[in-house]
């Protein structure tokens, strides 16, 4: 019964969902033929404002916006432009096919929101898309009425207020997070910039809400400990993997054998590194310098530049500003390139991107890829995604993976493969790993007299530039993962001028040399080709010691190489003979989706075992951003409970009746002292300063029961239940001893006659985001059976 009223309940849901489809489908085609020359637009957005416009409301305010869409920008928004902005004032995750407007379907729906009376923040993903589209949409806003304004690192307080109070402001999620901490340690009311948080309207919703839903974005305040030490990153650099460390075959921990060990504590002057005295200094130390040397690789990982070491994103493939590891191994990778060590810092207050979203009222999205993540989506969010059909057909061919036996037999073929296509003059994408094989594959081309721009994490300034003209006659392009995201790929070229040459050669090559992490980053490489109906195609070339394959692929014993390396099922010569790439025969149909094509038959065995590892690694993944989110749920709620209680206290007298109660007699002379009015300000500026000082303890508390708490798995204890239990526990009076603290400290205040405008603590003055590393070198349990042998 349960299991029938299962199916039915999702059938009056599916049917529910194609009932609003048509809806709004109804109300474009309506306002297609409406004439709104003659009316009053503050009459047409009443309705919205009032919240239940009828479908001839709608219909006219579509028709008004379309309008203004015409005279601002010159551009006629598509049918489908206004079911992706109706979907997004409804509060869907909306799907739309690279190159279908996202970006000005983005603004028609922050036009509806503003019309209903609300506030909105188009999140971009970095400062230049925020720049860009705000200057790009915003003579549709002006000729609306609608205010705009946008926000980048360099902005002034001033100038952040500024953007804030416009009814429409773009920034990047990070943007955001740094002044919401900001406005946290602010001890007056006017210190802050945010205004209440209203409607998020997020543009690259994926790359947001999944790819970096729990990095954590990081106010920090001066350390005068550093960590670090270059001797033994020098001792590290010395040791053999396999004698002296072990890695294990995700490459994900690593750790000392004993003659490893051994080795170490000689060099060391003969110390024992497990002794009480050496565990947490020492040995955290090497394990540092060791995960340094075995799982962190230049150009892979990080950058060394002039600025120092700098990470580059693992879901972008650019660098990541303004993020860094925590201290200890940032430091140790310093001292690993024999670089100077970076001033440390110690935390003073975090906040993850999803704590950061999930302070909205109201939370809407865009992308291209949204479909393969919409579990995750409602998981976390309880957002629904709706698919957008494209505006002309997508025409992309998708050819089936070409699989090699190694990794040179794959480049070999990647090499022939781009000259092939080249010869003939059509465009090509090339989308790598790292930015190691990115130049790799650069200096592979150039040796072969084939010339490229590449593309990654060391030239980000030409980003736009160059992914611009990737679709020029003849163009070569080396990018990694998402470089250019954000910056459509015109067939001829950015004037188009040679559009008709390229797309009679089949449009934009895409060529991936690896597959992405996911189904839905390999989605968003072959989007970059096939845009609004444009012929293209894209392939991937894979091989059997690629990481995705070896961690999680069962591979087909029966298989026959070939003499190029090429791997094919043992009956090739069979029906999957077909699967053999020839250049210029199409080996798929187009699909109606958006970013993905479809084959045009059932992949062979030589694909099915590595569609199944993308599977495997993205249930893995799934995995741990539950489990994450587990742990993270009551640092949250706690975060949240003192939040509150620090806007009364920053928005109220509370502070100064805290005091008053507790110690009427230094209130009073402080009071006959300095008069009512200072008085307060310091009651609140001590209050509020104790207030942070105990949460950025309380923070390093956490940080440390995170770190050990596997250890309860030695006495049978289920470490997550053991880690809620501790956290929960440990916040219990946590705002009673603030209140005890800062009335002792105002005490001492009053009794010492300091000066009111000196506050009790330094005020911090860095933000960045840390790289989540969960238990690098495995968890403590693994560290202490290691230990005994076991």
């Amino acid at each position: 019964m349960t299991n029938l009223f299962g199916r039915t309940l999702w059938r009056i849901l599916a049917r529910s969902e194609v009932a609003r489809q048509q809806h709004f489908a109804t109300i474009v085609a309506d306002a297609a033929r409406r004439d709104v020359s003659e009316v009053d637009p503050a009459g047409v957005a009443a309705p919205l404002r009032s919240g239940e416009p009828t479908a001839q409301e709608l219909a006219t305010w579509c028709a008004l916006v379309r309008a203004a869409a015409r005279r601002g920008t010159g551009m006629e928004p598509y049918d489908e432009q206004f079911l992706g902005a109706l979907h997004l004032l409804d509060g869907d995750i909306v799907e739309m096919a690279t190159g279908e407007g996202k970006t000005l379907s983005g603004a028609l729906a922050a036009i509806g929101y503003v019309h209903r009376g609300r506030r909105v923040h188009v999140i971009t993903i970095n400062d230049y898309l925020a720049r860009r589209d705000a200057t790009w949409m915003g003579p549709v806003f002006d000729e609306l009425g609608v205010t705009v304004g946008w926000i980048e690192e360099q902005s002034t307080p001033e100038k952040r207020r500024r953007a804030y109070s416009c009814q429409v402001t773009y920034v990047s999620i990070s943007e955001v997070g740094f002044d919401m901490l900001r406005d946290r340690q602010a001890l007056d009311p006017g210190d802050r910039v945010l205004p209440e948080l209203d409607v998020a309207l997020i543009d690259e919703v994926d790359a947001v809400l999944v790819d970096e839903a729990r990095l954590p974005l990081v106010l920090a305040g001066a350390d005068d400990d550093a960590l670090g030490d270059d001797r033994v990153a020098r001792i590290v650099e010395q040791l053999t993997e396999g004698e002296h460390y072990e890695v294990d075959t995700d490459r994900n921990q690593t750790h000392l054998t004993d003659a490893g060990a051994d080795v170490v504590a000689e060099r060391l002057g003969g110390i024992d590194l497990y002794s009480t005295e050496h565990v947490g200094g020492v040995l955290a130390t090497v394990n540092l310098a060791l995960h340094a040397r075995a799982l962190l690789h230049r150009d892979v990982h990080y950058l060394v530049t002039e600025h120092g070491i700098e990470p580059v994103s693992a879901s972008r493939g650019r660098v990541a500003e303004r993020q860094r590891w925590p201290d200890g191994l940032h430091a140790a990778l310093e001292a690993k390139e024999g670089l100077a060590h970076s001033a440390s810092s110690n935390i003073v207050d975090s906040v993850t991107v999803k704590g950061v979203v999930e302070r909205y009222r109201s939370r809407c999205g865009m992308t291209g890829t949204a479909l393969s993540a919409a579990d995750t989506l409602r998981e976390l969010y309880s957002l629904e995604v709706t698919v957008i059909p494209p505006h002309r057909p997508l025409r992309r061919v998708d050819e089936p993976d070409r699989l090699y036996a190694t990794g040179r037999h794959r480049d070999d073929a990647v090499l022939a493969e781009i000259a092939a296509h080249h010869a003939t003059g059509r465009p090509i994408l090339a989308v790598t790993g790292d930015v190691a094989e990115c130049e790799d594959l650069g200096r592979r081309l150039a040796d072969a007299g084939l010339r490229c721009s590449v593309l990654n994490a060391r030239n980000p300034h030409r980003e736009a530039e160059i992914i611009a003209e990737a679709g020029r006659e003849g163009a070569i392009t080396v990018s990694t993962q998402l470089a250019g995201r954000g910056v459509d790929i015109r067939l001829g070229g950015s004037d188009e001028s040679g559009r008709d040459r390229v797309a009679e050669l089949g449009g934009l090559y895409v060529l991936g040399t690896r597959h992405q992490p996911s189904r839905r980053l390999d989605d968003q490489v072959r989007g970059r080709a096939g845009r609004q109906g444009d012929p293209g195609g894209s392939v991937f070339f894979v091989s059997l010691d690629d990481e995705l394959l070896q961690r999680h692929a069962v591979i087909p014993s029966a298989t026959t190489v070939e003499p190029d390396g090429r791997v094919l099922p043992a009956n090739h010569r069979g029906p999957f003979a077909r699967l053999r790439h020839r250049p210029g025969r199409t080996a798929s149909r187009p699909s109606a989706g958006s970013d993905r094509g479809a084959p045009a038959r059932q992949p062979g065995p030589e694909h099915r075992f590595i569609e199944r590892a993308l599977l495997t690694r993205e249930g893995v993944d799934h995995e741990v951003r539950s489990l994450t989110e587990k742990y993270h749920r009551p640092i949250d709620h706690q975060r949240d409970i003192v939040g509150r209680h620090r806007d009364r206290l920053l928005t109220t007298d509370a502070a100064d009746r805290l005091l008053r109660e507790r110690r009427p007699a230094a209130h009073a002379q402080v009071s006959a002292d300095r008069g009512q009015a200072e008085t307060e300000r310091l009651c609140r500026h001590i209050v509020l300063s104790t207030l942070d000082e105990h949460w950025r303890g309380r923070l390093a508390d956490v940080a440390e029961l995170r770190e050990g708490i596997h250890l309860r798995a030695l006495g049978r204890y289920t470490p997550l239940t053991e880690y809620l239990r501790d956290t929960l526990a440990a916040f219990d009076g946590f705002l009673d001893r603030v209140h005890h603290d800062a009335a002792a400290t105002f005490e001492k205040y009053a009794a010492e006659g300091a000066p009111a405008d000196r506050p009790p603590v330094v005020r911090p003055s860095a933000t960045w985001t840390y790289l989540m590393q969960d238990n690098p070198f495995g968890s403590e349990l693994d560290r202490v059976l290691r230990f005994l042998g076991m």
